[in-house]
């Protein structure tokens, strides 16, 4: 039986999830990442993508739009920018999500352009995981 570590997901709205897993899924900002229990302490971005949770009664998917994840031997806390379970994402949140991106990019310094792009292309990326448009 795999070794548990206390999963926590919040927003600045709110509470998200809060369980013990097996296994946590992370879209950090430098490349995908599976945090586990005993996982050596990490610090991380995020960037839009799926979250994925495996506990003992299945795989949980969240969006996630940016923010960041704490791990440690025994847990792993993400705090998110804007989250929601993924069998809940809307064509209307993907939108508002590509607006407030597109917004960003047009009032970015010019040191930032590039960045803001590649989030963008992160959020196209995102709907297509979703099923939805961008």
């Amino acid at each position: 039986m795999a070794e548990k570590l206390q999963f926590d997901l919040v927003t600045p709205e709110r509470s998200l999830a809060s369980y013990e897993a097996t296994e946590v899924q992370i879209p950090a900002a430098d490349g995908d990442l599976t945090a586990l229990a005993n996982h050596a302490p990490l610090i991380t971005t995020l960037r839009p993508g799926i979250l994925k949770v495996a506990s003992e009664t299945g795989t949980q998917e969240y969006l996630v739009t940016g923010g960041f994840a704490e791990i440690s031997d025994k847990s792993t806390s993400v705090l998110a920018e804007k989250a929601a379970p993924a069998s809940e994402a809307t064509q209307e949140m993907i939108d508002e999500i590509v607006a407030d991106a597109k917004r960003a990019l047009d009032n970015a310094p010019a040191d930032q352009i590039d960045i803001l792009a590649k989030q963008i292309a992160d959020i196209v990326s995102l709907a297509n995981q979703l099923g939805l448009r961008a």
